[in-house]
């Protein structure tokens, strides 16, 4: 078979931060998928679970209430890796069109007190795989750590 794109992207050199993983065609409209990299691919330590499964809860529930782009997300949860996210958007975006967005949404997640949404058995398939501690650490690890320090030119993938 045939390698994927996603698969073609060199994760030896790839670093945290906001991604344009690939543009397609929908319906007439276009859908931006971004790979949101918290961690740093076979040199750190990967997410766990728990934080992740929590984190995805947070911003999926913030991303859908957002008053500007709440509209446009179509999903956002975790890679297989456990490294970031993925973000799906109707839209041609770029990188620097949700960097304003994204460090709003992890903020949210790293000063978060209560319940985590939808954190219920009736609601979640496996709800009690949460660690919202842990979430709130990574998520104000990658906003001072990247997001905040991110510019258009460290906004592509490394070739």
């Amino acid at each position: 078979m045939k390698k994927i794109p996603s698969f073609t992207i060199d994760h030896l050199r790839l670093l945290r931060g906001i991604y344009v993983s690939r543009k397609d065609g929908v319906g007439g409209e276009i859908v931006t998928t971004f790979d949101i990299r918290m961690v740093e691919p076979n040199r750190q330590e990967a997410l766990s679970p728990r934080s992740i499964h929590t984190i995805e809860h947070l911003a999926a529930t913030y991303l859908r209430n957002d008053p500007e782009f709440g509209g446009s997300i179509v999903y956002w949860g975790p890679m297989g890796c456990l490294t970031g996210n993925y973000l799906l958007m109707k839209g041609d975006l770029q990188p620097a069109d949700i960097l304003d967005l994204v460090t709003r949404t992890f903020r949210f997640i790293a000063d978060y007190e209560g319940e985590i949404p939808g954190a219920t058995a009736k609601d979640c398939g496996n709800w009690k795989l949460q660690d919202l501690a842990q979430a709130k650490t990574d998520s104000r690890r990658f906003v001072e750590e990247v997001l905040e320090k991110m510019t258009e030119a460290n906004m592509v993938y490394p070739q």
